[in-house]
């Protein structure tokens, strides 16, 4: 054999090693590059997919905490309205309750009371009809020493109109004050209307101590004579 043959033979096998060599290394590298990637398919998937729970747990807790909020607050405005309608409620059941019991109580004394026609105090022509009955005193809320108040909604004037309505059988609702005045000591006149102003009264009152304002006289006039 050659020289020349035996350095082409080892040229041919170096060249053949060094390709081995360098697909050896080409493949190591690829198979790290293969073990990275999958690594971080992996790994930086559970990372995302942790985040996201992260994420939508917070949600779910700030979506709770609203709800619970809102549940909270519909509670309370709940509590707030009960509240707000049973004492409603109670001052309505109150209020009816007065009511109720004053007109029971001015329906009772109209029951028993009789009249009979009587004369007018004076020749006044605008009375065409006057009248008396067994009127009771009203009932009074005041104590001691009594003087007159004829001063609007004082308690004075507010039994004063309870007496005339009394005598004339007006309902609060119904009745229109247009005088009460002096009628003398511990004596009163009113004059007062129906709220169509279509029957017009003037009424005398006298006091009775602890008892309160009783009628004695209704005239009946033809024509209010204090509008």
């Amino acid at each position: 054999m050659s020289n020349f043959d035996r350095y082409t033979r080892v040229n041919k096998f170096e060249k053949r090693r060094k390709n081995t060599k360098a697909i050896s290394v080409l493949l190591l590298l690829g198979g790290l590059l293969i073990v990275v990637l999958v690594g971080f398919w992996i790994f930086g998937g559970n990372d995302e997919e942790e985040a996201s729970n992260d994420e939508n747990n917070n949600e779910e807790t700030e979506s709770s905490i609203i709800e619970e909020d809102n549940e909270e607050e519909d509670s309370d405005s709940s509590e707030d309205n009960n509240a707000t309608e049973d004492g409603a409620d109670e001052e309505q059941t109150e209020n009816t309750y007065e009511s109720n019991t004053e007109t029971n109580e001015e329906n009772t004394h109209e029951e028993d009371i009789e009249t009979e026609e009587a004369d007018p105090v004076s020749d006044d022509e605008n009375v065409i009809d006057a009248y008396t009955g067994n009127w009771q005193p009203v009932g009074t809320e005041q104590e001691g020493p009594h003087t007159t108040q004829f001063v609007v909604d004082s308690q004075d004037w507010m039994e004063m109109e309870k007496a005339i309505r009394l005598a004339t059988g007006l309902v609060e609702e119904n009745m229109i004050t247009w005088f009460i005045g002096n009628g003398g000591e511990q004596k009163a006149i009113g004059t007062v209307s129906n709220s169509a102003n279509t029957e017009y009264y003037r009424v005398y009152l006298t006091w009775v101590d602890h008892e309160g304002w009783k009628p004695t006289l209704v005239e009946v006039l033809q024509e209010n004579d204090k509008d």
